[in-house]
């Protein structure tokens, strides 16, 4: 798949050309670029253009084209850091346009390998406003559904990092990579003192959600061969994504059915969802879903532990995956306005790509803090919701365990709602519920019983379809419990793709609307 050279090559070292050569299935690289035409320009810039022509072998700073990552046609473009600092003058903006557009005809995913300085400063306003001609056709190219990843090198700032660097679906970088927008000589040149250490590093972006994950260049391929599994699949009979045939076992088997056992005390299933043992949303990732690509973060500096936010396969069928981890939540990263925006990026996902989005839900509750309120959690909660609720993709909830108040409901709304037999929703914990209405907790099991917040409860009630039945325990059968949910997630996705997006949201609305007494409805409506 690449030379042995190229592997052995440093990660700062790489030129466009080895960078190319790491990342194809061998000998699959064609150009698309042309020559760039005689123009121009004054003296001086002249013989800079012709060194760095001599210098890099290139004739821009850019290459374009396309390739093949694991027998699928990926469009490329990759910046030549030797040609002036791998600076975007309007030549080289023209051919960064050309090749998107193509890519956009023909349907393709695009991969961008930035290095660059940032505008070319030997063309002033003009190459400077280029950027804006780039990022309009990156959005024609994302709204049309197609899939664009970024592997940011070494150095990227400037107006490169503050366009066609920074919009990606997912975007990695290189291990130590300089990343940013003001350049630390331009810093130290305007303010007189240095950059602080360490904040221009790709690990501090990633540390801080402005970027998804930092890996090698020789990593870059497999990463990549596993998004386009997910983002572009190879059509299989269905005409989704080649299928590993669990759906197939689902279907012919019914094995796994709704839960028709005796009812199940509130109580005891909410002890079971507390249980430190009990399956949560990094094991079902595990278990039940294939080519998982984690995420991190808004991409706007912020971060959660309490939410995972993934790109996945259940079965046959690729999703954006939204999923509270109570784990995480307990140890102190509790679920705050930064993880509703996490994952208001991950609607935001879905929407772009054309995914289907499954939420899961299992938190001990929405933060409970001066910075959560001062930092806008009601309003965040609130966003949530109403993008959910208008969300244009297909969309499966799956109650996983706990479910308690306005941070379970913020995932909640959806075509489809799974809970697992031992989850529960709540507008508080039982505990605080029996404060509220009793002054001690004493009477806490008596009104779970009278909220109806168990899954056999919520089924009755018409806010949970389908409950997915534990044997005896997920504590005691994690991995299969797993798999079953993954079943049950992938046979409802595929059982809505049959429908249209203003069918799914008719239903949706009129899903919940009927949980209500409209006036003038009978009271046994």
């Amino acid at each position: 798949m690449s030379s042995p050279r190229a592997r052995s090559l440093s990660a700062h070292s790489l030129t466009a050309r080895e960078l190319l050569d790491l990342v194809a299935d061998a000998g699959s690289f064609r150009s698309w670029d042309v020559a760039v035409p005689p123009r121009d320009v004054q003296p001086g810039y002249a013989d800079d253009l012709d060194r760095a022509r001599a210098r890099s072998g290139c004739d821009e700073s850019v290459l374009t084209g396309e390739l093949r990552i694991d027998g699928r046609r990926v469009a490329v473009l990759v910046s030549e850091f030797g040609f002036l600092g791998g600076s975007i003058g309007v030549d080289a903006a023209g051919r960064l346009i050309a090749a998107i557009e193509r890519a956009t005809r023909e349907r393709l995913p695009l991969l961008a390998g930035p290095a660059s300085g940032g505008t070319r400063m030997q063309e002033g306003t003009a190459a400077f406003v280029a950027m804006v001609g780039i990022a309009a056709a990156i959005a024609e190219h994302k709204s049309a559904g197609l899939p664009y990843l970024v592997y940011l090198r070494h150095p990227t700032t400037g107006g490169v990092m503050a366009s066609w660097g920074s919009l990606g679906h997912v975007t990695v970088a290189e291990p130590g990579a300089l990343l940013g927008f003001l350049g630390p000589r331009v810093y130290a040149a305007l303010y007189g003192e240095p950059f602080p250490d360490g904040v221009q590093t790709a690990e501090n972006l990633y540390r801080n959600g402005v970027i998804d994950g930092v890996i090698a260049p020789a990593q870059l391929p497999r990463l990549v061969a596993r998004l386009l599994s997910v983002l572009a699949p190879a059509k299989g009979p269905s005409g989704l994504g080649g299928d590993d045939g669990q759906y197939d076992d689902w279907r012919d088997g019914q094995r796994d059915g709704q839960y028709d056992g005796p009812a199940i005390s509130a109580l005891a299933s909410i002890a079971a969802s507390r249980a430190r043992a009990r399956p949560g949303a990094r094991t079902i990732l595990r278990h039940a879903a294939r080519d998982v690509v984690p995420l991190s973060g808004t991409g706007q500096g912020e971060a959660s532990e309490g939410l995972l936010l993934a790109i996945a396969r259940f079965g046959a069928v690729p999703c954006v995956v939204i999923a509270q981890d109570r784990y995480a939540q307990r140890a102190g990263a509790p679920w705050g306005p930064a993880a509703l925006r996490q994952a208001q990026r991950g609607q935001r996902l879905s929407a772009e790509l054309g995914l289907p989005l499954v939420t899961i839900i299992d938190t001990p509750g929405a933060a409970l803090s001066r910075e959560a309120e001062e930092g806008g959690l009601a309003g965040e909660i609130a966003r949530t919701l109403e993008s959910l609720v208008g969300h244009e993709q297909a969309t499966v909830a799956v109650l996983l365990g706990e479910g308690t108040g306005g941070g379970a409901l913020a995932l909640l709304p959806s075509d489809v709602t799974i809970a697992a037999q031992h989850a529960w929703l709540a507008p508080l914990p039982p505990e605080g519920a029996s404060v509220i209405m009793h002054g001690d907790t004493a009477h806490a099991a008596a009104m779970a019983e009278a909220q109806g917040i168990g899954a056999v409860a919520l089924r009755t009630a018409g806010i949970v379809d389908w409950v997915v039945p534990e044997r005896p325990d997920a504590a005691l059968e994690p991995t299969e419990f797993s798999r079953r949910i993954g079943r049950v997630i992938e046979r409802q996705l595929l059982d809505l793709a049959a429908a249209t997006p203003a069918e799914r949201l008719r239903r949706r609305r009129g899903r919940y609307r009927a949980l209500v007494r409209m006036p003038g409805q009978a009271a046994d409506s």
